[in-house]
């Protein structure tokens, strides 16, 4: 096979979707004629509303970002003790729970799914337990009717981090009305972005008032604050793009999920390489591409592929490593030590995630399986 050529700029994991600057700068031109640029504003209003109806949730609030989101979901359901969480995810998902001084308990994955092992769970449990936070990984939903019926079984709560899972739908039900709370991250990482910013869904509409009272410093009117709020409002810049993305994002889906068809195509055939497929009950909204490197048959370690691709100029990611359970302020939990974990842990040694954006031409998903193909016969 012929050495394939470099990419003269780079490529890289991910490339925001972005509106048609045009619309973007007629957005600030209405910014600016209000002068409010901050504190649930006209386009705070709009977009939360339109965002409801999108998303098909009972109830939702808007935040500066998933990380402050989950947070206050955390603090909503006044959580004390121990929160079972996922360790392959991204360090926000264990950090909310430090700040919120709970402790995390590590349960291993699913081999297929990267999901939180259901069957794991109930071992898991003690009396100290007051929720369950799994991650929807890679957009791939959680079983959520297991979850549910065991957090049922011992009355606890379930918090999803639902940040790879905009427009996902389970059985034609939207991702984020499973368990009691689900947060939405509008990073520019991901396939729907205000920037920065994120969402909570939620079937309980008392938490709304709790919720919105916690990210305005816990402000009820001009002079009365009722609870220790702290600062997690979305502002107006970033609910505009939030309105100007819900028109471009079934686009952005599209596209991506005909690269990703190109991607399966193209290295369905390549020894040591695997992927997922799309779940027949599932629709999915193609977030990212992520493959599993089995070094024996592929010739390369995760490792090796990754190092080797950045001399094309392809960037590629080790989604997720190191394990949150890895990290030095989690590494002494009793549940981080790596016996209790050996599938996250063979995992998040072998899992890259390859290059997926709208903006990406089809000649450039060939070009990068070419290089990979090149990289596993030479």
């Amino acid at each position: 096979m012929q050495l394939p050529n470099s990419f003269k700029e780079p490529v890289y994991v991910t490339r925001p979707a972005l509106p048609d600057p045009k619309e973007v700068y007629a957005k600030i031109d209405e910014i600016w004629s209000t002068q409010w640029l901050t504190n649930i504003g006209q386009q705070h209003r709009a977009f939360e509303s339109k965002l409801q109806a999108y998303l098909r949730a009972p109830n939702l609030s808007l935040f500066c970002n998933g990380t402050m989101a989950l947070q206050l979901a955390c603090q909503a359901f006044r959580l004390s003790g121990e929160v079972i969480t996922t360790p392959f995810t991204f360090a926000a998902t264990s950090h909310v729970l430090y700040w919120n001084n709970l402790k995390p308990v590590f349960c291993d994955i699913d081999p297929h799914t990267f999901n939180i092992d259901t069957s794991r769970l109930e071992s898991l449990i003690t009396p100290h337990t007051t929720a369950i936070l799994p991650v929807h990984v890679f957009g791939y939903p959680c079983d959520t009717d297991t979850i549910q019926s065991i957090a049922d079984r011992y009355g606890v709560r379930v918090i999803y981090d639902a940040a790879h899972c905009f427009g996902v739908e389970v059985d034609g039900q939207p991702i984020g009305n499973f368990g009691d709370i689900a947060m939405f991250s509008f990073h520019a990482t991901k396939i729907f972005h205000t920037i920065e910013g994120g969402a909570l869904t939620y079937k309980d509409s008392v938490l709304k008032e709790r919720l919105e009272l916690s990210r305005n410093f816990g402000f009820m009117g001009e002079e009365q604050i009722v609870v220790p709020g702290i600062n997690g409002k979305m502002n107006e810049i970033q609910a505009a793009i939030g309105l100007l993305m819900l028109d471009i994002i079934k686009a952005e889906s599209a596209r991506r999920k005909k690269l990703t068809l190109l991607y399966r195509e193209r290295l369905q055939d390549i020894p040591g390489i695997e992927f997922r497929q799309d779940l027949p009950h599932v629709k999915h909204n193609y977030y990212n591409f992520v493959v599993t490197i089995d070094k024996t048959e592929f010739g390369n370690s995760r490792n090796q592929l990754y190092d080797k691709l950045k001399k094309f100029n392809i960037f590629t990611r080790k989604y997720f490593y190191p394990l949150c359970s890895q990290l030095q302020c989690y590494r002494n939990l009793p549940s981080a030590a790596p016996e209790n974990l050996p599938v996250a842990e063979h995992i998040s040694q072998n899992v890259l995630s390859l290059p997926l954006f709208g903006g990406l031409q089809e000649d450039d998903i060939h070009r990068i399986c070419d290089t990979i193909q090149y990289i596993q016969e030479f």
